[in-house]
């Protein structure tokens, strides 16, 4: 049955852009000058944030823009859509692609805050962390709060402050972490480490507050070929590989988050916590799982591995999936979870379908009875999310 007009769409990942004054409107006095702040270099926007220069890629902010117009360059405001960075003119943008409500990941910030982690200054940087988490739940979220779920940020150099951190924006209503889908490479202990997270999976169990992981949020994106000839210390060296590899295999990241978390025996430890893998497609889902089955059954003998626990039966209570346009994913749906699969729109981001973000979504689903459309397009996220229909 195809996408009715009673089916809401809600998207569980879109994008913002954070505006000029989301730090300097709550950063103190003393420290404005070395947080956030836009400045103009070579005719473009960059931020400024305590010595080092962050652009605003332009694949970030491409909606309303022909494929041939992109680019990875910088870009200025003027040359974004409103939508991007005004929550007003995002709703009016949101109406227009027939999409309800969306969880609006981070831009400058990186999609887990990895920018904040890599900070010279821990103290501005946990500053910088709970303006973001109050721009967005107060600001953002508050302009619409039918429309956008809030979520939050937290210092991950600091276990105990993130725990803090987590308990303070769940007061505020925050139903979600952006979460590194691989802390190793940000320079943070791994998932198998058996007490530096714990008071990060206790107070998102105690909460409730699902973990976002959403790709390339650890700072690791697959498929930048270097050669090592070309390694010249002191200078930039540029990928071998186009940007097009990285991007068509961005759904690696999270394959290798679920198999890692699914071994790491914190699913055991912690029963509740609940992981949602944004951006990372569904089709690779009943693979992988078929797989990390075949290798359990085999080798856990020999291996520090949960003898009981089978790696599909722990995805299925803890894992929760989402694609933006995956035809064969849809096709298997059943093994990938019809009540642990969603919807994203990924507005304003390159491989969004904004405006016929909703007419995609109807031939996608063509096929599909109606009670699961209604689970993939709305229900799962908003009982994921603990967001319900107002």
């Amino acid at each position: 049955m195809p996408l009715q007009d009673y089916h809401q769409i809600v998207s569980v990942d879109d994008h913002l852009i954070e505006h000029p004054m989301v730090w300097q409107d709550r950063l103190p006095e003393k420290l404005k000058e070395r947080g956030p702040r836009i400045i103009e270099q070579n005719n473009k926007h960059v931020w400024h944030y305590d010595g080092d220069i962050f652009p605003t890629v332009g694949l970030n902010a491409v909606a309303g823009k022909p494929p041939e117009e992109w680019g990875i360059d910088p870009v200025r405001y003027e040359d974004m859509i409103p939508g991007c960075y005004d929550p007003k003119a995002r709703v009016k943008d949101m109406d227009v692609d027939g999409v309800e409500a969306a969880l609006c990941f981070p831009s400058l910030p990186g999609f887990g805050g990895g920018v904040f982690q890599r900070a010279k200054d821990k103290d501005l940087a946990l500053l910088n962390v709970k303006a973001w988490n109050d721009f967005y739940i107060d600001e953002w979220c508050a302009t619409a709060p039918s429309r956008f779920i809030p979520m939050s940020l937290i210092p991950m150099w600091d276990p105990e402050l993130s725990a803090a951190e987590i308990r303070r924006t769940a007061a505020m209503g925050s139903r979600t972490i952006s979460f590194p889908d691989a802390p190793v490479p940000l320079g943070l202990p791994s998932f198998h480490d058996k007490t530096y997270w714990e008071p990060v999976w206790d107070a998102c169990e105690e909460t409730g507050q699902v973990l976002s992981l959403h790709f390339g949020s650890g700072s690791y994106v697959p498929g930048f070929s270097f050669s090592g000839t070309r390694a010249i210390p002191g200078q930039v060296v540029l990928p071998d590989a186009p940007f097009a590899v990285a991007i068509t295999v961005f759904s690696t990241n999270l394959m290798w988050s679920l198999v890692d978390l699914i071994f790491s025996g914190v699913l055991q430890r912690h029963p509740k916590l609940q992981f949602s893998l944004a951006e990372g497609g569904i089709g690779w889902i009943p693979y992988i799982l078929e797989r990390a089955d075949f290798v359990w059954e085999r080798h856990r003998y020999y291996q520090p591995i949960d003898f009981d626990a089978r790696p599909s039966d722990l995805y299925f209570k803890h894992f929760w999936g989402c694609f933006i346009d995956d035809e064969f994913g849809v096709e298997n749906r059943h093994k990938a979870g019809i009540d642990r699969i969603m919807l994203e729109i990924d507005y304003p981001h390159s491989d969004s379908n904004w405006p016929n973000s909703r007419k995609r979504a109807a031939e996608v689903l063509a096929n599909v009875p109606d009670n699961e459309v209604e689970m993939i397009t709305e229900t799962n996220a908003r009982r994921m999310l603990n967001f319900p229909r107002v």
